[in-house]
């Protein structure tokens, strides 16, 4: 068996730690600000005037839980191109209600509420805390995560014989977490944790988190199982690309990461809203670009959606293709689909091989089963709005959608390489 290369073993270690750091969509979009402050990124304020952008220019807007950053390459001009690369920072699992607080029986709860569509029996008796943002009385917002607080307990076997027949979960009835015995509070928990007191807090934006560290597995610690794959793999790749590589020269390459993807983006922090456009919008204004430079610069851009996929099951393999077979350790994947759930064409399928060769990572594609309808990526919704020639692309999981999944490590950075060849004009 092949060892993990001492480039994939560094890349995986800095990512790991970029996990443990973005327990909420929040705290992962502050995770890439600091790394890019530390780059000497200059952070945007989206009610203040942005200078004008010259080649070398690096800068960044947040919004809520998404962000989106450029890095110029030289001789920037008015009808310069774009280089996206599209993600999404948030994952499947539970939000905090309001009014949360309540007991049962003796034990303390919170009430929270499925987001997207997670694996709930993976989120059975797991350590979890609570990790987001809360806004005080006068608007002041605040990133807040407390330890090991919540569970969601299971059933004993004892009491339901025939669960491992068929678990079922009632969603309201079997997925709030204890956190306590009777007096218990999560709203205090957060208020501790924000250094508040707990009638300041007007609103939250609060989830369940995974506390398990991520960890490596294998026979040859090929494989990284961990919280949030889906889709922080694809945010980290994004960040390191632009970070190392240097944009095309007359290019700009850009990292957007949007929210609530789970959710089907349509929000102002996500790719069916305008934040991509916004910012497109405002750097092209300080370029001087007229109507006819912003058309023909976006008629050679191009934007790489990257978002995870799935690996063949070794359980379950009758429920992918016969013949188009994702392997782990086998590369990303381009994605493609009939139907446009994907918005890979063959002139993204071209793009992408360039990329690959120019990196020189291995690659592999992703089809469906036509039994086994697939999901979808910001892909489509990115290319309807902005216009925009659109590829999307992945890496090959297990267990997605999972509170923990499953990678092969020499995928991840083959994401990061890939991405950085994009950027460079592959």
């Amino acid at each position: 068996m092949a060892a993990v290369s001492p480039e994939a073993e560094r890349y995986v270690e800095r990512f790991a730690a970029f996990v443990e750091a973005s327990p909420s969509s929040f705290h992962a979009v502050r995770a890439v600000a600091d790394a890019l402050d530390a780059a000497g990124f200059s952070g945007h304020d989206e009610s203040d005037v942005w200078p004008a952008i010259c080649g070398g220019a690096r800068g960044y807007a947040l919004r809520d839980g998404a962000l989106i950053a450029w890095r110029a390459g030289a001789d920037v001009a008015a009808s310069s191109p774009v280089r996206v690369l599209g993600c999404h920072t948030d994952s499947p699992g539970f939000v905090l209600k309001p009014q949360s607080d309540f007991t049962t029986e003796g034990w303390a709860q919170a009430g929270v509420e499925i987001y997207g569509g997670p694996l709930l029996n993976s989120w059975l008796d797991r350590d979890l805390a609570f990790a987001g943002r809360v806004v005080t009385r006068e608007g002041s917002a605040r990133l807040v995560r407390t330890g090991a607080v919540a569970r969601i307990p299971q059933l004993a076997i004892h009491l339901d014989r025939e669960v491992n027949n068929g678990l079922t979960l009632a969603r309201q009835r079997h997925t709030q977490p204890v956190i306590g015995v009777a007096g218990a509070s999560a709203l205090g928990l957060l208020a501790e944790a924000a250094g508040v007191d707990a009638d300041e807090i007007a609103g939250l934006d609060v989830r369940l988190a995974d506390t398990q560290s991520p960890g490596r597995v294998g026979a040859d610690r090929e494989f990284l199982a961990s919280p949030r794959l889906d889709n922080l793999s694809s945010v980290f790749a994004g960040l390191d690309a632009l970070l190392a590589a240097e944009p095309a020269p007359g290019a700009i390459s850009i990292l957007a990461a949007f929210d609530h993807e789970e959710l089907g983006s349509e929000s102002r922090s996500g790719a069916s809203g305008p934040f991509l456009e916004d910012v497109l919008a405002r750097l092209r204004a300080g370029l001087g670009a007229s109507v006819e430079d912003a058309a023909r610069a976006l008629a050679e851009s191009w934007c790489m959606s990257a978002d995870a996929g799935h690996a063949v099951h070794p359980n379950y393999p009758e429920r992918h293709d016969p013949h188009v077979r994702p392997q782990p350790g086998s590369g990303p994947m381009l994605k493609i689909n009939a139907n446009q759930r994907y918005a890979s064409d063959a002139h993204g399928a071209s793009l992408w091989e360039r990329c690959c060769a120019d990196a020189g990572a291995p690659a592999q594609r992703f089809v469906s089963s036509n039994d086994v309808p697939c999901g979808s990526t910001i892909g489509p919704l990115t290319a309807t709005r902005i216009g925009i020639r659109t590829v999307d692309v992945g890496v090959p999981l297990l267990s997605m959608h999972s509170a923990r999944e499953l990678v092969h490590v020499e995928d991840l950075h083959g994401l990061a390489r890939i991405a950085a060849s994009f950027f460079a004009g592959a």
